[in-house]
């Protein structure tokens, strides 16, 4: 028997066509989890994980996957989003928004080049 994928849950995409807005995740601790960025015009958004991060961080990062899945299916634009969880100033899983960090790039490759190589991103 062959299975056959029909549909999953609601996503968002995963290619920014220009600029991305964003914002920095931390620990409760202040560990760098992610950023959540966000592109309107391509109705993408997603997560990018630094380096070097530990498995409890990682899995720390699942549940802002989750959030994203939870806004696509609730019809919310990208940015809308990031204003959401800006404003949100509850824990998820011991972590929240860095409060300031809300920022643009250029493209979604300079942000994740930025990450990549751990330099502290603009605010």
């Amino acid at each position: 028997m062959r299975f056959r994928r029909i549909a999953g849950p609601p996503r968002y995409d995963r290619v920014a066509r220009g600029p991305v807005q964003y914002v920095r995740v931390a620990a409760d601790s202040g560990e760098v989890l992610g950023y959540v960025w966000a592109d309107d015009e391509g109705v993408a958004a997603g997560w990018v994980t630094p380096p070097g991060l530990g498995p409890d961080g990682i899995n720390a990062g699942a549940a802002w996957l989750r959030k994203l899945r939870e806004a696509k299916a609730r019809g919310i634009a990208p940015t809308a989003l990031l204003a959401e969880l800006i404003r949100d100033t509850s824990s998820c899983n011991g972590s929240g928004v860095v409060p300031g960090s809300q920022a643009e790039a250029p493209t979604l490759d300079a942000l994740r080049e930025m990450v990549g190589k751990g330099r502290p991103l603009s605010t």
